[in-house]
C-alpha cells in the first residue's frame, strides 16, 4: 500500500513540474516566438513554420533543439510545406528554451515531448 501511494505522489510531483513548465513555456513562447509562428502554432504560410502538428518537430526533438539553439538557416520541409528562411539563435536560458518546447510539444497536436535544460544544454555543444 505504502508503495501505491508514494508513486501516486511522485506523480502528482510531477506532472506540477510538467504544469509549471508548460506555463512558464507560454510566457516565453508569447515573447519570442509568436511573431514568426502565431499564437495558433501555425506559422506564416511561405514565411515561417508551422509548429501546431509538426512532423518536424516531432520527428527529432534534439534536431529542432538545435535549431533553435544555434539558429536555423536553409531550406526545410514541415508537413509537406517548404520554407527557405533564417531563425537566428534564441538569445534565452537552457531553461527558457526547454520550457517553450515544453509548451510547444503539449499543445496543438504535438506529442507532448518534456525538455529539459540538459537536453538544451547538450544541444550547444
Amino acid at each position: 500500500m505504502k508503495k501505491y501511494i508514494l508513486s501516486i505522489a511522485f506523480l502528482g510531483f510531477a506532472f506540477q513540474g510538467f504544469s509549471q513548465s508548460v506555463d512558464k513555456g507560454k510566457v516565453v513562447y508569447g515573447k519570442l516566438c509568436v511573431a514568426c509562428h502565431q499564437a495558433t502554432g501555425l506559422g506564416i504560410p511561405g514565411a515561417f513554420p508551422p509548429l501546431a502538428k509538426s512532423d518536424y518537430l516531432n520527428k527529432d526533438v534534439n534536431r529542432a533543439i538545435k535549431g533553435v539553439v544555434k539558429g536555423l538557416t536553409g531550406p526545410i520541409t514541415v508537413n509537406g510545406a517548404k520554407f527557405n528562411g533564417a531563425m537566428p539563435p534564441a538569445a534565452l536560458t537552457d531553461q527558457e528554451i526547454a520550457d517553450a518546447f515544453t509548451y510547444v510539444y503539449s499543445s496543438w497536436g504535438n506529442n507532448k515531448t518534456k525538455v529539459t535544460p540538459a537536453m538544451v544544454k547538450a544541444q550547444r555543444k
